[in-house]
């Protein structure tokens, strides 16, 4: 499975991500959001989005651990991959019948949305 991890860029950026090469994925609430960040395997593409004013998929990490020792706080280690070469921004992914059904377009408020291969695909640009 592959994963989207909403974030605000004024808190936590790609830029920051980079530049620390890896990080903990945690501070999830949302009851959904949280299930599919303890459903996580090593190994999983990730592709990072920026809300706020960008509201767009800005680049891509992998999945190095999941720790949900804790069920309600699970934690996820996630590593930098590279910047997405052109970002796709919220109106483009709505404008798009793949993500017609995405938790991304229907669910708004949730900070992790899982992706099929196809939309991670096109997210990236592959």
């Amino acid at each position: 499975m592959d994963y989207l991890l909403k974030t605000e860029p004024t808190v936590y950026s790609f830029a920051d991500l980079q530049r620390e090469k890896t990080t903990i994925w945690d501070g999830v609430t949302n009851p959904a959001a949280v299930k599919h960040l303890r459903e996580m395997k090593p190994g999983e593409r990730l592709v990072i989005y920026h809300t706020g004013d960008e509201k767009s998929a800005v680049g891509t990490a992998s999945v190095v651990a999941v720790d949900a020792s804790d069920p309600k706080t699970p934690k996820v280690k996630i590593e930098v991959r590279k910047p997405v070469a052109k970002p796709k921004t919220l109106a483009e992914i709505k404008t798009r019948a793949s993500f017609a059904d995405s938790p991304l377009v229907r669910q708004g408020r949730l900070s992790v949305v899982p992706l099929t291969a196809a939309q991670y695909g096109w997210l990236v640009g592959d």
